[in-house]
C-alpha cells in the first residue's frame, strides 16, 4: 500500500444548483480522504474567467490519498460525468468542474494529466480558497496578481459541518 499523499483539488460549478453542487462534491471526495485529512474552503462566488455563463460557486479541497494522481483524476472525472458534465467546447459552463491542483510535490506533464495544474496560479477562484485552508502554499504577492478578478466568499452558504475541521465558516483571507 502507498502512502497518502497531499492533493488540493479545485471544485466549481456554474449550471443547476452550483451551490449545492460543489458541496455534493465536496462531500464525494471524503472517500478518497485518509482519515482527519479532509479540509474543504469556504464556497466561493466568482465571476467566469476566460469562460462563459453565470457566476461561479468554487471551492477547494485538501485531503490526503492514496490513490496515484492518475488514478484520483479518473475518480475526479466519475464525478463529473455523474454530475451530468458536458464538454462541448473549451471552458463551456459546466455543472461540475473538478481539476487536481496539486499533489505532493509532484511534476506530471502527460498528455492526460498536468500536475501542478498548469493555471493554477493565475486563478483568484483557485488562490483564494486555497489561501483559506493553506495560506503558506499561497504568496501575497500571487494574490495580489489576482486582485482584479472576482470572488466573493459567500458567507450565507450551507456549509459541511464534517468537512471543516473547525465545524465553522473560514474568515476571508
Amino acid at each position: 500500500m502507498r502512502d497518502p499523499v497531499p492533493a488540493w483539488v479545485g471544485v466549481g460549478a456554474n449550471l443547476g444548483d452550483a451551490q449545492a453542487t460543489v458541496q455534493w462534491a465536496c462531500g464525494q471526495l471524503l472517500q478518497f480522504a485518509e482519515p482527519g485529512s479532509f479540509c474543504a474552503s469556504g464556497l466561493w462566488r466568482t465571476a467566469p474567467w476566460q469562460a462563459q455563463g453565470p457566476d461561479f460557486v468554487n471551492s477547494v479541497v485538501r485531503l490526503d490519498t492514496r490513490l496515484s494522481a492518475p488514478d484520483l483524476l479518473m475518480q475526479l472525472q466519475l464525478l463529473e460525468q455523474q454530475a451530468q458534465r458536458q464538454r462541448p467546447y473549451q471552458n463551456a459552463p459546466r455543472t461540475l468542474d473538478l481539476d487536481l491542483l496539486l499533489f505532493g510535490h509532484a511534476q506530471i506533464w502527460s498528455p492526460h494529466l498536468q500536475v501542478p495544474h498548469p493555471r493554477w496560479a493565475e486563478r483568484a477562484f483557485v488562490l483564494r480558497p486555497l489561501a483559506q485552508i493553506n495560506p503558506e502554499r499561497v504568496s501575497p504577492a500571487a494574490l495580489a496578481a489576482v486582485a482584479g478578478q472576482e470572488a466573493q466568499l459567500m458567507p450565507e452558504a450551507q456549509w459541511m459541518p464534517e468537512a471543516h475541521p473547525l465545524n465553522a465558516l473560514p474568515k476571508e483571507p
